[in-house]
């Protein structure tokens, strides 16, 4: 038993020692190593992150931008007709007048002298004719004992004084309207302007200068400029009714006001190859302002069932547009695509895509034809993430 002991350890030993070299011959050594990286082949490239959004199929609203200028629909500078000087402004300078509405009073006192002498004088040729008539009955039952020259000649007499009765009404009717002339009022409702004379000042009918600009404002017109090859759209859209115009500040950002197309001009401007358009706006919350310039957007007509993209997933190059989609792989694939509209974001694409394609709007500098992505899509509720992983 003694010698058995050692010989049993001993054996042990080995076949632990055998088993050790055995596990650092396979696993533990550098060629161990390269045999299994054989094996499993080369490491798989990550995929790319991309944004994507699907290819959708909607009305598409067609748009023609441009610059206009707003302009009072109506617009006066008031002048005074008669001479005179001001006695009193009843207005404020900025203040929205109504039609008929005092402006400015001028010394009346010389027209009114004058339309009382014309009634004055109106009242002695009446008295005079209403002597002729008694003259002229007399002469008429004196019968034979008048003469007939007498008798012509009182007629005579009557008839100057009822043609001058006549020129005393019209006269006086010149009176009253030099008198109503010195009573400035308001031609139309408008805003008036700063005021250009002050009480006191005397104004002259036959001077240029007037007393204040009105313009109005409610409504209120723009005129903006289209292409001369958008003007068979134009008219024919303006067959089904009135176009819409929208109205927004210069930089775009703001909307104004919605109006409608009013007038198209008519005449094609030569040398810019435009046709001037005037569109009218009510103006209620008088968001337009006279000279304002602003930015339009003429609804010309509307493409139903479009096929729309982002126009984040349009790409440019030198052999004209493409666009990168998203395979049942998750691998990239290029496409050539026509584009016939953009506008808010949004593409019309003609050829090249299909609706329920998904294109990558994200990350497209870093795609390759074939290459692996993941992808990330624009949620619909703003109260979560704007992307979520697909």
């Amino acid at each position: 038993m003694k010698k058995t002991r050692p010989i049993l350890w001993i054996l042990i030993i080995a076949a632990v020692a055998s088993a050790g070299y055995y596990g650092w011959q396979k696993f533990g050594s550098p060629e161990a190593g390269k045999t299994q990286t054989a094996q499993k082949g080369p490491a798989r490239p990550p995929a790319i992150p991309v944004s994507v959004s699907p290819v959708q199929k909607a009305d598409f609203p067609v748009y023609l931008t441009g610059l206009g200028t707003v302009q009072g629909f109506n617009t006066v500078q008031v002048r005074s007709r008669v001479d005179g000087q001001i006695d009193k402004i009843a207005f404020s300078e900025g203040q929205m007048v109504k039609q008929d509405e005092l402006l400015v009073s001028i010394d009346p006192r010389p027209y009114q002298a004058t339309l009382d002498q014309a009634k004055a004088k109106k009242a002695q040729d009446e008295a005079n004719l209403a002597n002729a008539n008694l003259e002229l009955q007399r002469a008429m039952k004196l019968g034979e004992f008048a003469t007939a020259q007498r008798v012509d000649t009182q007629r005579s007499t009557v008839a100057q004084l009822t043609a001058q009765i006549a020129a005393d009404e019209a006269a006086i009717s010149n009176a009253q309207t030099q008198l109503d002339y010195t009573q400035i009022k308001a031609p139309f409702t408008g805003v008036a302007g700063l005021r250009l004379v002050d009480v006191g000042n005397i104004v002259n009918a036959s001077t240029q200068t007037g007393i204040v600009t009105i313009s109005q404002v409610e409504p209120i017109s723009v005129i903006f400029t289209a292409p001369e090859d958008q003007l068979p759209y134009i008219s024919e859209g303006q067959k089904a009714g009135a176009l819409k115009v929208i109205a927004f500040t210069t930089d775009g950002k703001k909307t104004l006001a919605e109006g409608k197309l009013a007038v198209i001009n008519n005449q094609v401007d030569t040398t810019s190859g435009t046709i001037r358009l005037k569109a009218v706006f009510d103006n209620k919350e008088h968001t337009l302002w006279p000279g304002q310039s602003v930015s339009t957007r003429l609804l010309v007509r509307t493409l139903k069932d479009a096929t729309v993209v982002p126009d984040d997933a349009v790409q440019h190059s030198t052999n004209g547009l493409y666009a990168y989609t998203v395979n049942q792989d998750n691998k990239a694939e290029v496409h050539k695509i026509k584009v016939s509209y953009a506008i808010d974001g949004r593409s019309v694409v003609d050829e090249g895509l299909s609706p329920g394609q998904q294109v990558i709007t994200g990350g497209q500098f870093k795609v390759q034809p074939g290459s692996l992505v993941s992808t990330a899509v624009a949620s619909s509720d703003p109260s979560q993430n704007k992307v979520r992983q697909e």
